[in-house]
């Protein structure tokens, strides 16, 4: 049936029963597993201790603090597949937002299905925040299995 299956996780306890729910499924099928993380582009204006951050993404710290944050959400996430005996592969998509770099990142990998959570908010709170999850759902052309 599924192949191959793309985990979305953002590290979040949330993202965790996707993951979990992920490569449960991926065991039983016998799919390979790619687990990925995307870090949104820096907001400018945003204030670290010293004032205003404006040239922070220019600076050879930004790629590397990053990549840090992401191994962070990545390296626990491989181990957990490891655990399981799944094959697993982990993709860091810097500078992108969510719903972009998870479906560049399916396509790319010649995903058969995507996994991820979604908080459920819905009204007000849904349109304020924004939901990547409905953004993913509704560009998508590979089916999308979304955790509550």
């Amino acid at each position: 049936m599924y192949k191959r299956i793309l985990i979305a996780t953002d590290g979040s306890e949330l993202a965790a029963k996707g993951l979990d729910k992920g490569l449960e499924l991926a065991k039983d099928l016998g799919a390979e597993v790619d687990i990925v993380t995307v870090s949104e582009p820096w907001a400018v204006g945003m204030y670290d201790a010293m004032g205003w951050s404006v040239g922070y993404m220019n600076s050879p710290e930004y790629k590397a603090d990053r990549e840090t944050s992401a191994q962070e959400i990545l390296t626990p996430a491989k181990a957990a597949a490891d655990a399981q005996g799944i094959a697993a592969n982990t993709v860091h998509v810097l500078d992108r937002y969510a719903a972009d770099g998870i479906i560049d990142t399916a396509t790319e990998r010649s995903s058969d299905l995507i996994v991820m959570t979604s908080h459920g908010r819905r009204g007000v709170t849904r349109v304020l925040l924004g939901s990547q999850t409905a953004e993913v759902l509704a560009r998508s052309t590979i089916p999308v299995l979304v955790i509550r």
